[in-house]
């Protein structure tokens, strides 16, 4: 064999195995290439999990502070509709004291004039107090009646002031804000002596224009 086809052969094998260990190095860059994504990979996943489980921890607490926040506001609402009138009694239950007070003096004789006192003053009291809540008492006596805010339990005649007057007051009428929560119980004036006698003189010139036809 000539030493010109020897070296030709050498020169192939010579790529041929350059050509093999070009391979390998590439298959081993493709490897490590795999093995670094698949690390990243790995990686990025523990990392969502980690955040998951954070945002899922999140989610539970708030859930809890959101039940705890119905159940206060639950609570709130519970003492507002069954306590509502608490501060208002606190302070009634300061004209009870003051009644009391009075109470205890009103056997004695030679302190009559001073019970009287004290009780019109816990009277007037009282009626602040409702005042202040809203509570107003209705004046009636000299009013035209008015069904919206009078029950009335009997006529009475009485020339000196117009028909359907309130003549006297027998219980008294409350308002609550701009609502009726007692209508007053009251007397009324019947028609005037002169209306019916009005009436009665036009009935009569009726008849006997009628009989003269």
């Amino acid at each position: 064999m000539s030493k010109f086809k020897k070296d030709k052969q050498q020169d192939e094998q010579n790529k041929f195995s350059e050509q093999e260990e070009n391979k390998s190095e590439e298959l081993g860059q493709n490897e490590k290439i795999e093995a670094d994504a698949a690390d990243k990979s790995e990686a990025k996943i523990a990392e969502l999990e980690v955040q998951l489980k954070e945002w899922q921890d999140k989610l539970l607490r708030k859930a809890a502070e959101f039940e705890n926040y119905k159940r206060r506001t639950e609570n709130d609402q519970f003492n507002l509709i069954n306590y509502a009138a608490e501060s208002f009694i606190i302070k009634l239950l300061q004209v009870v004291d003051d009644f009391e007070r009075s109470m205890e003096h009103i056997d004695d004789i030679d302190n009559n004039k001073a019970v009287k006192k004290g009780i019109k003053l816990v009277y007037e009291k009282l009626l602040k107090l409702l005042n202040e809540q809203g509570v107003k008492k209705m004046q009636t006596k000299g009013e035209r009646f008015n069904v919206d805010y009078h029950d009335a339990l009997m006529q009475r005649k009485d020339d000196s002031v117009p028909p359907h007057t309130v003549l006297e007051e027998v219980e008294s009428g409350y308002l609550y804000r701009d609502k009726v929560i007692r209508h007053a119980k009251v007397i009324v004036s019947e028609e005037s002596s002169s209306d019916d006698n009005q009436m009665t003189d036009k009935n009569s010139s009726e008849s006997a224009s009628e009989n003269e036809n």
